[in-house]
């Protein structure tokens, strides 16, 4: 063969390898490729507009394989429904009803669906890797199983921290491998093997947690409205224990719009499953639970601010990007909308300058998938007790947070205002509240959905000694949790009631380790230099002066607690040492008891502490320059220029239960304009921590206030309440309280003035129809009277005349008497003005 036939061949070969090398890259690729993705739903236009947003964004997102709604109806309501062509739909059997117990319980549509679809469908047949979404989310990026971590009995899951039942005693209960269950759910990425095997447990179990309802208390199972709804969410979780599957868990992929997301990661998720808030704008899947704007042409949900103006906004750019994605998850909803409704034949609607956002390149560039990388969801924080929060292999230490607080109205609207600035902060790990109650307190108490919590006896009045001091409840409370709690965490964050978070309080960043707590400076406990320190510690030299924010490795912690408490009784019974000049206590009355039992407590133990400046302000402070501060502490009172907050003015107020109820709202930010920068700085961080409080409130009530009536009466409640003044310095303490009740008080009191005004109108017509009908009677009586003829004339008739001109006198007296009795009668019904003119 000559050298260029040779060459030729070569040349060939070469060239079909390269094809059969793709082809066999191409094959080894594709198989995976068979994903599907469900989402389970109910013949409601609930629903209807939730998944044109969800497949809307499917399809945007470039999410491979096909997506399958599985739709859960009755016979009578599929006659009725009119989506059933909006996308791919399998039908399912609705169980809203359970046909055995007839409990009503719509979510266990969710693993029946499944269950049916796994049984009944050919397309269960051709797949390898199944996506499970709900139907309030918006994809925003491919979700490919492989690509995201998962294998054959290890699925991919979103981290779901509030089911805490996986710790106590309702893990033990359900499943016979308690330590398998996973605190999961919202997205799942399995192999379709590991769905066969689970589907039947996630079903059976749901229906046994359904049927426990005495484990159905939020201390048990997170729900914070004690009423099983999350059954299905345990259902999944003990149902996976049963058949060993464990998870690796990320809180990274999914993102609940409103929360801040860790810095340089990208959620590819969006679960609107809780009320939005941009400034004064806001969007919640509950408002439109009737809703048909699917089948509305042209109608949209409210417009969200445009981008540019979320830049100036807000100036941290951590929470300007939450602020951002909470906008694109609307925006991407009523993109859907409108693309669905020119599908329909709709009218094209009439321009208007978000429309035009809405179709610019601006909108798509800036919705464009987003993609994950292979790294960043390797790591499973359910084998140890450990945590990853970055894109990178990094294990951090996992993370408890706690605080505090008592059975009354003043700790329930700080509570609020904690729980929603923990959810914005980004804190890694789970929050418990320690709640301190008497007996009698607890039966009255209405507030144990506001956190996941922990009951602890009260020792406000000491069982020993009788004295009276609620502040000994924190350590008294922390003990008892460590002593009664499934505690997995290796540090501990305490925090005050009284606190707004602003971002995460983390032992890594803070440099906290087992030895080594981190806390902030309280130099106002001056305790620790003189007598006071001496006499209740035997190394006074060790005596930190620190509180508010506490972090502490576990270990320490349970070495330390006993002895804060024991500190705290100790100081507190030492009557003869409350002076000022011994203790820095301006009252003089031994209420930082608890603060110096704290820090005594920790001297005996050589426990040192690194105490950091940079992690809690006062609002009304002076920031420092340049400092990212974490938390808030509302303890003092703060203004800023003629509007102020005192908490102590709201010690008797329950805004929590009063519907729409909130807080004086601070001057706008744009109107702080102060040549110093640092005084600027400090007004706008007070502005920030009273919307925090009011924005949490909001947020509570419309989670928990649905009747349009409360709603109409309060809203009055929430106007005369703005109007209240701040502060008077003539009111005495026991006037300072109880501002919303007043305001109830001035409602009640318009209430009852108007339906006297309606009594007394009604009272008035009886009484003129009385008068007519006397007036009458005499009337008919006269002319009878005048008709009976004259018997005696003549000589008789002057005397018949006169009788009948003082007949005549009489009845014109009887007509005056009347009209005097009426005007009594309306004076008495104090109808002011005839009583002035008679």
């Amino acid at each position: 063969m000559d050298s260029p036939l040779m060459a030729k061949v070569l040349i060939f070969l070469v060239f079909v390898g390269v094809l059969v090398d793709v082809s066999v890259a191409d094959l080894g690729e594709k198989a995976p490729w068979r994903v599907h993705t469900l989402f389970s739903v109910e013949c409601q236009d609930y629903f209807d507009w939730q998944t044109v947003g969800l497949v809307h964004s499917f399809k945007k997102a470039g999410q491979p394989g096909p997506i399958t709604r599985l739709l859960s109806c009755t016979e009578e309501e599929k006659r009725k429904y009119k989506g059933m062509d909006l996308v791919p739909t399998f039908e399912v059997p609705s169980m809203s009803k359970h046909p055995r117990t007839g409990d009503w319980y719509p979510a266990i549509n969710k693993p029946a669906g499944v269950v049916h679809w796994l049984k009944h469908s050919k397309e269960a047949e051709n797949v390898d890797w199944v996506v499970i979404l709900d139907a309030d989310m918006i994809i925003r990026g491919p979700i490919i199983p492989w690509k995201l971590g998962a294998e054959k009995g290890k699925p991919v899951a979103a981290y779901y921290g509030y089911l805490i039942g996986c710790d106590n005693i309702l893990a033990k209960l359900h499943t016979k491998h308690p330590e398998l269950c996973d605190k999961v759910g919202g997205l799942l990425a399995m192999h379709i093997d590991d769905l066969r095997a689970l589907a039947p447990l996630w079903l059976s179990k749901t229906e046994e947690v359904r049927e426990d309802r005495a484990h159905w208390a939020t201390n048990i199972t997170g729900d914070i409205y004690n009423s099983g709804w999350i059954s299905e969410m345990y259902g999944y979780s003990f149902g996976a224990a049963e058949v060993g599957l464990r998870h690796k868990i990320t809180d990274d992929l999914m993102l609940y719009p409103g929360y801040v997301p860790r810095r340089d990661v990208e959620p590819i998720l969006l679960h609107y499953g809780l009320p939005i808030i941009v400034g004064n704008w806001s969007f919640s899947k509950l408002e439109n639970h009737k809703d048909r704007i699917v089948y509305d042409c042209g109608r949209l949900f409210p417009e969200p601010p445009l981008p540019k103006v979320i830049q100036s906004m807000e100036a941290d750019s951590d929470k300007r990007r939450a602020l951002f994605l909470s906008i694109e998850c609307v925006n991407t909803l009523n993109e859907g909308l409108l693309l669905h409704h020119a599908s329909r034949g709709c009218p094209k609607p009439k321009w208007s300058k978000y429309l035009s956002f809405l179709k610019s390149k601006t909108f798509a560039n800036l919705t464009r998938p987003k993609y994950v990388t292979n790294n960043r969801f390797m790591n499973d924080i359910t084998e140890e007790p450990r945590q990853v929060f970055d894109d990178r292999k990094v294990v951090r230490p996992k993370i408890h947070t706690i605080f505090s607080t008592e059975c009354s109205p003043y700790f329930d609207w700080q509570t609020v205002g904690l729980m929603h600035s923990f959810h914005l902060s980004g804190q890694p790990g789970n929050i418990t509240r320690l709640l301190s109650c008497t007996e009698q307190g607890l039966k009255k108490y209405t507030g144990h959905d506001l956190a996941p919590t922990h009951y602890v006896p009260s020792m406000s009045r000491h069982p020993l000694t009788g004295d009276w001091y609620p502040a000994i409840n924190k350590p008294a409370a922390v003990l008892h949790w460590l002593n009664h709690a499934n505690v997995d965490a290796e540090f501990i964050v305490i925090l005050d009631a009284d606190m707004i978070l602003r971002g995460p309080i983390t032992p890594w960043e803070f440099n906290a380790a087992r030895g080594r707590p981190v806390s902030t400076p309280y130099d106002y406990l001056i305790g620790c230099d003189n007598e006071l320190a001496r006499l209740h510690t035997r190394h006074p030299d060790a005596c930190d002066k620190v509180g508010g924010v506490i972090i502490m490795h576990i270990d320490d912690l349970r070495e330390f607690a006993m002895l804060w408490l024991h500190k705290t009784e100790e100081v507190r019974a030492d009557k003869s040492h409350y002076s000022k000049n011994f203790t820095g206590d301006v009252y003089e009355a031994g209420w930082i008891s608890e603060m110096y039992g704290y820090s005594f407590g920790a001297a005996e133990l050589n426990l040192r502490h690194l105490i950091n400046k940079d992690i809690l302000i006062y609002p009304g402070y002076v920031p420092l320059p340049g400092v990212n501060y974490r938390v808030f502490h509302y303890g003092l009172e703060f203004s800023v220029g003629n509007w102020s907050f005192d908490k102590a003015n709201w010690r008797e107020a329950d805004v929590v239960n009063t519907c729409w109820a909130k807080f004086p709202d601070p001057p706008d930010p744009s109107t702080v304009n102060l040549p110093d920068s640092n005084i600027r700085q400090r007004d706008l961080m007070s502005i920030e921590c009273a919307r925090t409080l009011n924005d949490a409130l909001m947020l509570h009530h419309k989670r928990n206030c649905h009747d349009s009536h409360i709603k109409t009466i309060t809203n009055q409640e929430t106007d005369v309440l703005d109007a209240l003044p701040q502060k008077s310095d003539k009111l005495s303490g026991n006037l300072k309280i109880g501002r919303v009740d007043k305001v109830q008080t001035t409602v009640s009191r318009k209430l009852r003035a108007s339906t006297e005004q309606v009594l007394n109108a009604f009272r008035f017509w009886m009484v003129a129809l009385w008068v007519v009908a006397i007036f009458g009677f005499f009337t008919v009586m006269l002319m009878i009277w005048k008709g009976r003829k004259k018997i005696n004339q003549g000589v008789k008739f002057i005397e018949i005349r006169g009788s009948l001109l003082i007949q005549d006198s009489l009845m014109q007296v009887d007509m005056i008497d009347i009209l005097v009795i009426f005007i009594k009668l309306k004076c008495l019904l104090d109808l002011r003005n005839i009583c002035r003119l008679a």
